[in-house]
């Protein structure tokens, strides 16, 4: 199973439709946001992803109700814990020390794939380029527990 893992959109709208064309075309099965969507418009071009998603709001995600709506419910208060593929996923905006085979998390707008013992810890960097200058994903084999960042 490839897991898209995203965080940081920022309404970036050129860099989310980007997004949902680099995911699509690495086939991906399911796609996770670490917060920080920012507006309910910015979740238009997820309808084109050929697979499902999940998210968390970020600490600049004040328009939380329209975002909800728009998602269908997609997006959770962090940490949101998941299983895929029997690997616990922790989804949250802000890094905290918990206990899952991966830890996701955004907020930095710094990319990372890290190890801590046996724990996979993630950051995709930034979608929306705003900060950085680069846009970034991830993609994560969640059998392998391998992940690659892909700058765009």
């Amino acid at each position: 199973m490839k897991v898209g893992i995203i965080s940081d959109t920022h309404d970036n709208m050129a860099k989310i439709k980007d997004m949902v064309s680099i995911l699509n075309s690495r086939g991906v099965d399911f796609m996770l946001h670490a917060g920080d969507f920012i507006a309910p418009f910015s979740l238009g071009p997820f309808k084109d992803l050929k697979c499902g998603w999940a998210g968390v709001f970020g600490n600049n995600d004040g328009e939380r109700k329209g975002l909800l709506k728009k998602s269908e419910g997609r997006i959770k208060n962090p940490p949101y814990f998941m299983k895929l593929s029997s690997k616990t996923i922790i989804l949250m905006h802000e890094l905290k020390s918990l206990d899952a085979d991966v830890l996701i998390c955004g907020h930095t707008h710094q990319p990372e794939i890290s190890r801590n013992g046996d724990k996979l810890i993630i950051n995709p960097g930034e979608v929306c380029g705003w900060l950085t200058g680069k846009s970034s994903l991830a993609i994560l084999g969640i059998e392998s527990l391998r992940a690659e960042i892909i700058y765009f």
